[in-house]
C-alpha cells in the first residue's frame, strides 16, 4: 500500500512538473553551437528572407552568422574591437556593425558579406536604428566612451554611407527605438537614468524623462498603447511608461544582469532576457492584460551570461545569446512562444 501511494505521488509530481514546463509562455526548441566563441554577446540582428541571424561577439571582436534555415553556426567575420550594435538592411542590401572601441561602423554587402565600407565616427558606437522612409542610419556613440561629458546619436546617409548630422543627448545612449513613422527616436541615456525624445526633422531633443530606477539599459516601444517598456539594472526592474507624455505606468520585478527587452505583439507579451555577469540566466515574461496593468508569467531558464536577445516576429522565435562557459560552447538558444 505503502508503495503504491509513493507511485500515485511520484506521479502527481511529475504531471505537476509537466503541466508547469508546458505552461512556459516561451518553449526552448533549438540550441545551435557558436564554435570557437569566448566571451560577452551582444545585440543580434535577423536577415529574414535569408534567415541568417547576425551576432556581436563583442569579446571575440568578431560577426558571427547562423544559418537559421539549417540551424547551424555558418561563419565568422573578425576585424572588430568590441563589436556592439548590428543593423541588416534588406532593401539596400547591406548589413551595418557597430564597433564600439575602434568607433567604427562598417558595412558589408548582404548576400556575399564581403566588406564595402567603413565609416569613422567617435568612440563608443553601440546601438544602431534603420528608417527605412528616409533610408537613414542612426547610431549612437560618445560620452565617456569618447572622454566627452556628452553623447551623440550619429546619422549616416545608408544609401551613400556617408554621416550627414549628429544629435547631442546627455551622456553615451545605450538604446535607441524609432518610432513606426521614422519622425521620433527615443534615446535612452543610461548613464543619468533619463529617456530623451528627438523630432528627427528637427534633429533636435524635444522632451527628458526621468526614470525610476537607474541605469535604463534596453527597451522596446509599443505604438498601439503608446507603451515604453524600460529595463533597469538597479535595481533591475521593467518600467513601463507613457510613450507620449513619459508618465511611469508600472514597475516590476525583473531579471538581475538585464540586457534585452522586446514586445511580443502577437501574444502581447513583453520579454526581459537577463544574465550578464551572473552566474545563472533568465528571460521573464509579461503578459499585457491591459495597457496599464501587466502580470508577471514567467521565469525560463537560459544559461550563466546570457543577457541579450532578439524577438523576430516575422519569424516568430525569440534568440538569447549563450556564452561559453566552462562546460559548454557559446550557442543561441531558439524560443517559441507558446498560446
Amino acid at each position: 500500500m505503502k508503495t503504491y501511494c509513493l507511485l500515485i505521488i511520484l506521479l502527481l509530481s511529475f504531471t505537476a512538473l509537466v503541466n508547469a514546463q508546458s505552461a512556459d509562455p516561451l518553449q526552448l526548441v533549438q540550441t545551435i553551437s557558436m564554435p570557437n566563441v569566448k566571451g560577452r554577446i551582444d545585440h543580434m540582428d535577423v536577415d529574414t528572407k535569408g534567415k541568417r541571424l547576425f551576432v556581436a561577439g563583442l569579446e571575440n571582436g568578431s560577426m558571427e552568422v547562423v544559418d537559421l534555415r539549417a540551424g547551424k553556426w555558418l561563419e565568422s567575420i573578425p576585424g572588430f574591437k568590441k563589436t556592439q550594435g548590428i543593423a541588416c538592411v534588406g532593401s539596400l542590401n547591406k548589413v551595418f556593425v557597430a564597433s564600439g572601441d575602434d568607433g567604427m561602423l562598417r558595412v558589408f554587402r548582404g548576400d556575399t558579406l564581403a566588406l564595402m565600407d567603413e565609416i569613422k565616427l567617435d568612440l563608443g558606437p553601440n546601438r544602431v536604428v534603420y528608417d527605412p522612409h528616409t533610408q537613414l542610419l542612426y547610431v549612437g556613440y560618445g560620452g565617456k566612451d569618447a572622454g566627452k561629458d556628452y553623447g551623440e546619436v550619429g546619422i549616416i546617409d545608408a544609401k551613400t554611407d556617408k554621416r550627414v548630422g549628429d544629435i547631442k543627448v546627455e551622456a553615451h545612449p545605450s538604446e535607441l527605438l524609432l518610432d513606426q513613422s521614422g519622425k521620433t527616436l527615443f534615446v535612452f541615456v543610461s548613464a543619468v537614468s533619463k529617456v530623451q525624445v528627438v523630432d528627427t526633422a528637427t534633429k533636435e531633443v524635444v522632451s527628458t524623462w526621468p526614470v525610476s530606477s537607474q541605469r535604463n539599459g534596453d527597451g522596446a516601444l509599443e505604438e498601439k498603447t503608446h507603451r515604453l517598456f524600460i529595463g533597469t539594472r538597479t535595481p533591475p526592474q521593467m518600467v513601463v511608461m507613457d510613450s507620449q507624455t513619459g508618465k511611469e505606468i508600472a514597475a516590476l520585478p525583473t531579471v538581475e544582469g538585464m540586457d534585452g527587452v522586446y514586445f511580443d505583439a502577437i501574444h502581447q507579451r513583453v520579454y526581459v532576457s537577463g544574465g550578464r555577469d551572473e552566474g545563472v540566466g533568465y528571460v521573464f515574461a509579461y503578459q499585457q492584460k491591459d495597457h496599464d496593468h501587466y502580470e508577471p508569467i514567467g521565469k525560463i531558464p537560459t544559461r550563466p551570461g546570457a543577457g541579450t536577445s532578439f524577438w523576430s516576429p516575422e519569424l516568430g522565435r525569440y534568440y538569447v545569446a549563450a556564452p561559453a562557459n566552462d562546460h559548454e560552447e557559446a550557442a543561441i538558444l531558439v524560443f517559441e512562444p507558446k498560446p
